[in-house]
């Protein structure tokens, strides 16, 4: 495989395979760090919090929440919805960018699946809870019953959403095992006693033989195939919960491009989160460069540039429709008793993001973390400001009201962080946190080691500019007085 040399290189520093092996491998056979008994303590707590809130929610009923005739959604959908929103950034990594063969994604991919696994459950958990009767929660399958003609509405879009999410929490756990094989493979070769009969038992007789790579490569191109169509599905079939109403502020056809395009951009946020904390905390940072966080960072800027242009593009689509209701939906996000909310979209999400313009910002790990937490915290409000305020105010103004979160509310929130940061905190402490068998992929031609080694030994110089044209030019063709042109 050919890696330009203008390219920066993925692995920095002079890693061999065992050196690779060692460092994702540390926290594994280590006992855990300081950092990490603090980080877990912290999210454990949350979950403890989580669990709570649950119990007393199912036992009390809904009217815990801070839900009322009027507003029928809040909180709990709009977590939902954030939360799906999160988990969209695993898949793009693993399966779009493996399918156009993107080989910064080898470094991060592993984190982004687990992250997308348990974003999905943490979603999960508030449509259960919303069900108000979580042990009836398998009445949305279609499965065959006694209560005579009960049957699921498959033209509710609700119905929709089980399918998707339940496809996507299944391929997307399928492709994070499958891809995990050969690094516990590797975990079960060092380990011993207890632990190795427990990674034996995960490896599923994993051999490296060459039968076994290629039967590996085959069906992670093929679950990249399947799991591609649904980072557009999946954030589409939820938009569908709103653009099939009629309620003006929702009854919009532009909600699907700009779902998937908001789910990938919080979802990217995310990644940077959680990977510039864990590249530092299990020194990992010769194999999570700065050159991925600037990739990263591109990313976000692109699609917070997309997500920016769908909220103008709503906001002239409800001028020019000439439509009363849908004007008015709009201007009381803007001016009404929610704008603090609405601003507070419109200055995380559109300009924040706009600051990647400049190298050195997208390139500062300080800035880039501030920077993922604060497209975050967009993302949250704009669910809200999107369901919040298209409800509380209907055509009868006698009904209208404002939607106050209770106790409960926020501690389901904070709990789902919590159960959120537990999930990923365990597996970096038990499973490997980086694709060992594809960051050595990488050594031969994407390293730093590398390219010196193609400058030196395969006799090319360094790129120079002349008329605008990038031109490299070997020994030979130096010696004949020629450049090659790229």
């Amino acid at each position: 495989m050919h890696e330009s040399i203008i390219r920066k290189p993925l692995v920095t520093g002079t890693p061999d395979m065992h050196t690779i092996t060692e460092d994702v491998c540390r926290p594994l056979e280590n006992p855990p760090s300081k950092a990490w008994w603090i980080g877990f303590s912290l999210a454990f707590a949350g979950f403890v919090l989580w669990l709570v809130s649950f119990g007393y929610t199912t036992w009390v009923g809904l009217g815990v929440w801070g839900l009322n005739k009027t507003v029928g959604w809040a909180w709990d959908i709009t977590n939902f919805v954030w939360w799906v929103g999160i988990g969209h950034a695993g898949t793009l990594i693993s399966a779009v960018l493996l399918l156009f063969r993107q080989n910064w994604r080898n470094s991060i991919n592993r984190s982004a699946e687990a992250m997308t696994i348990f974003a999905v459950i943490c979603a999960a958990t508030y449509i259960i809870a919303h069900m108000g009767r979580p042990w009836l929660a398998y009445w949305a399958f279609p499965l065959p019953n006694q209560f005579g003609s009960l049957w699921v509405n498959f033209n509710s879009p609700l119905i929709w959403d089980v399918f998707a999410i339940s496809t996507y929490f299944s391929v997307s756990c399928l492709f994070w095992f499958i891809g995990l094989l050969p690094d516990i493979a590797t975990v079960r070769d060092r380990a011993t006693g207890t632990r190795k009969q427990v990674y034996s038992f995960l490896s599923l007789g994993w051999t490296s033989s060459a039968r076994s790579w290629i039967r590996f490569e085959t069906v992670s191109l093929v679950l990249s195939g399947l799991s591609t169509p649904l980072v557009l599905s999946v954030h589409t079939i939820v938009s569908f919960d709103f653009a099939t109403s009629v309620i003006p502020g929702w009854h919009t056809t532009i909600f699907p491009p700009y779902f998937v395009a908001g789910a990938i951009f919080s979802g990217f946020a995310m990644v940077q989160t959680l990977l510039l904390v864990a590249r530092k905390v299990l020194k990992l940072e010769d194999y999570i460069t700065i050159y991925h966080i600037e990739l990263m960072n591109i990313v976000i800027l692109v699609t917070g540039s997309i997500v920016g242009v769908a909220y103008l593009t709503e906001l002239f689509m409800a001028w020019y429709s000439g439509v009363e209701y849908e004007q008015y939906a709009f201007l009381n996000r803007v001016s009404g008793p929610y704008w603090w909310a609405y601003w507070t979209m419109m200055t995380c999400n559109v300009i924040s993001p706009q600051m990647m313009w400049v190298k050195k910002l997208r390139t500062s790990i300080i800035f880039t973390f501030i920077i993922s937490i604060v497209v975050n915290i967009g993302m949250w409000f704009e669910r809200f400001v999107i369901i919040v305020t298209s409800l509380h105010r209907d055509y009868l103004p006698s009904s209208w009201a404002m939607f106050y979160p209770t106790k409960v509310d926020v501690s389901l929130f904070i709990g789902s962080i919590g159960l959120f940061f537990t999930l990923f905190l365990l597996f970096i402490r038990f499973l490997p946190s980086v694709a060992m068998a594809e960051v050595k992929l990488l050594l031969k031609h994407s390293s730093e080691e590398a390219k010196s080694k193609l400058k030196k030994h395969n006799h090319v110089a360094e790129p120079t500019v002349e008329g605008g044209k990038v031109i490299i030019a070997t020994t030979a063709t130096i010696k004949k007085g020629e450049s090659n042109e790229q």
